[in-house]
């Protein structure tokens, strides 16, 4: 058996996530439609991380296992050929895939950490040329005070202050690398890294951040919310527009062709 790895972009706006529902109209259900139809096999997929409804990626990476023998440039080229125009597998690579053994690639569990994006058009009146690709706020956004606020998610937490009703992860307690927040023109992209990520975390982040963007929380209310564990006494939950699944980190042995994965170049 033969393990192999692809790098997967799309636009999420027309798909309900990324994780396979009974209605069909999932980004993992296209995917294994296409490579059922190239490699005329059923094949099943497994990702890096699970992204929700109208959430994108930059680079989302899978792995399945086959005993077909192909060139890695063929099982690109083919099963685009059956994918919709929204979702692209960018490239591919043979890995050993023998679960028998330690050392094997897992999408999600070789994974060292994730990287988000969210994308923000801070402008009083919305744009359509934007719809579904930008997270919209009207009011002035001050991103100094938003750069101050994150200096206490550094690090291991709970953040179950962040965290989705519906979360169904085991533990709240991520380990949070780094949080970067940056203005480019009417954009304010906030970049968010961590070994994992609770279910609307980076949503829910946002959120609590825009509240302290137009002042209207300090931005020590963030480390508050932090302590309190309490949902309920965060922002609501962001639009899920602006949010792109932008990298996965694995130990560079398994030589994967990861791409540069900043949101501006779509827009």
């Amino acid at each position: 058996m033969k393990r192999i790895a692809i790098g997967l972009q799309y636009d999420g706006t027309a798909w309900h996530g990324y994780q396979k529902q009974e209605s069909g109209l999932t980004v993992q259900d296209q995917l294994e439609r296409a490579l059922e139809k190239f490699a005329r096999v059923p094949l099943a997929t497994t990702c890096a991380g699970r992204t929700d409804t109208g959430v994108h990626a930059l680079e989302q990476v899978v792995h399945f296992d086959t005993d077909l023998s192909r060139d890695p440039n063929a099982w690109l080229r083919g099963v685009n050929a059956f994918l919709p125009p929204s979702i692209a597998v960018r490239w591919a690579r043979e890995l050993p895939g023998d679960p028998s053994v330690n050392d094997f690639f897992h999408a999600r569990f070789s994974a060292r950490a994730r990287t988000y994006h969210y994308v923000l058009y801070n402008n009083p009146t919305r744009s359509p040329l934007l719809e579904g690709r930008a997270g919209f706020y009207f009011r002035p956004l001050d991103v100094e005070l938003m750069q101050q606020a994150v200096a206490p998610l550094l690090g291991w937490h709970d953040f179950t202050a962040f965290r989705a009703a519906q979360c169904q992860a085991k533990s709240p307690v991520k380990l949070m690398h780094d949080i970067q927040i940056r203005r480019h023109g009417e954009l304010v992209v906030f970049t968010i890294t961590a070994n994992a990520f609770l279910h609307h975390m980076v949503r829910n982040l946002v959120g609590s951040l825009v509240y302290i963007g137009t002042g209207r929380q300090g931005p020590e209310w963030l480390g508050e919310l932090l302590v309190s564990k309490d949902r309920h006494a965060a922002a609501p939950t962001f639009m899920p527009d602006g949010l792109y699944l932008a990298k996965i980190d694995y130990d560079p042995k398994w030589e994967l062709p990861l791409e540069t994965t900043s949101p501006l170049p779509w827009f």
